[in-house]
């Protein structure tokens, strides 16, 4: 197929290898309720981050447990790393990126410590979520997901 009928598309790959979930199986209303937005996330079986999409680093917190990436095209999603991960205050986060950085599908944006999770009683769910995206997200079935798999496009 002819590449320019892409252009538009937004490739959106797992940012960890795991188990596939969507939002409503989360323990957090936050997430599991869509007050955030769209989205999915996968328990984590390994310890690295990667970028689900191409775009910009356009926020992390100062927690570590979440950052914000924007694409050319202005849609923004959340990376949001285990449930109330906020409370570790930072420990078990250690940041690959700096705010502004352009990443690609792929790249390295953080890593976890599942010691520290595992220790804190907290889960390893990397979250992604499209906290501003009108249109409806086709969010495929799937169980177990590799790491940088292509999960769907937007657009």
């Amino acid at each position: 197929m002819l590449n320019f009928f892409r252009k538009n598309e937004i490739s959106v790959v797992a940012p960890a290898t795991g188990v596939f979930e969507k939002l409503e199986k989360l323990s957090d209303p936050v997430f599991s309720k869509g007050m955030m937005g769209q989205g999915f996330a996968i328990d984590a079986k390994n310890e690295t981050i990667v970028s689900p999409i191409d775009g910009f680093v356009s926020s992390i917190f100062p927690t570590k447990h979440a950052l914000g990436i924007k694409t050319k095209s202005g849609i923004e999603i959340l990376v949001h790393v285990g449930i109330d991960t906020v409370e570790l205050n930072g420990e078990g986060f250690d940041i690959k990126v700096q705010e502004g950085q352009k990443v690609k599908a792929g790249d390295i944006l953080m890593t976890i410590n599942f010691v520290v999770f595992e220790k804190n009683h907290k889960t390893k769910d990397v979250i992604v979520v499209f906290p501003d995206y009108q249109d409806e997200i086709f969010i495929p079935k799937l169980e177990e997901v590799k790491q940088g798999q292509e999960l769907f496009v937007l657009g």
